[in-house]
């Protein structure tokens, strides 16, 4: 059952999923706007932060789930806030980490919730995108791992770093297989993890899609 908010006064529903889709677009549309103004890696915690909590909230059609989700986005919130206080090497590697098992948790919670609902609506929409998104960020900090165990997997631009920004973005030119070229995998388990994550990404549509067009058509004959 699709859980919601309902604001006092006012005829309006807000299922859990439209906030997590809301903190996303600020990742993605406002804070390119604000990096001249704010460090790009404080910049990149808030948001996180505000995915991380409104990724707890979306999968709590359950206790347990919700308190799981909550568990694993605290320990990625700490741990990701504490390197620009504590200058340990190991540090990021730990938070990027936490981040990658709290995506997953997240996404596979999405995808239950999917393939378990017999109707369209406005959440599950939301849902599929919040799904295909989160598997975009997965692989940005799979990529940001993969770095860091081993420096030199991909060459970038001259003048950017390896910070998730960047993998954020190759990750999404890799998952629509846009392939624009700027940076590319150099060793064989970066080849390999690019190549698994266009693949995922084009499955994903294709198959989730096909289910939705298929229970609307069923809906759509019922009534």
């Amino acid at each position: 059952m699709t859980k919601e908010f309902h604001f006092p006064f006012i005829q309006v529903r807000i299922g859990r999923f439209l906030f997590l889709l809301i903190s996303i677009l600020l990742l993605f549309v406002v804070r390119p706007f604000l990096e001249g103004y704010i460090g790009i890696g404080i910049l990149l915690e808030v948001f996180f932060s505000f995915i991380l909590i409104s990724g707890a909230y979306a999968v709590s059609r359950k206790k347990y789930l919700f308190i799981i989700g909550l568990l694993l986005g605290i320990a990625a919130f700490v741990t990701r806030w504490s390197t620009h206080f504590v200058q340990t090497s190991s540090l990021p590697l730990v938070g990027n980490s936490f981040m990658i098992v709290f995506f997953v948790y997240v996404t596979i919670n999405l995808l239950s919730y999917l393939f378990s609902e017999r109707e369209v609506t406005a959440d599950v929409i939301m849902a599929a995108v919040c799904g295909y998104i989160f598997i975009g960020l997965i692989w940005a900090f799979v990529f940001s791992v993969i770095e860091a165990l081993q420096p030199g997997s991909f060459r970038l631009v001259e003048g950017q770093t390896t910070e998730v920004a960047n993998f954020t973005y190759y990750s999404f030119v890799t998952q629509t297989t846009l392939g624009y070229g700027d940076i590319t995998p150099l060793t064989a388990p970066a080849r390999s993890i690019s190549l698994l994550e266009a693949i995922i990404g084009q499955l994903y549509l294709a198959v989730l899609i096909a289910r939705l067009v298929g229970i609307h058509i069923s809906q759509s004959s019922g009534r």
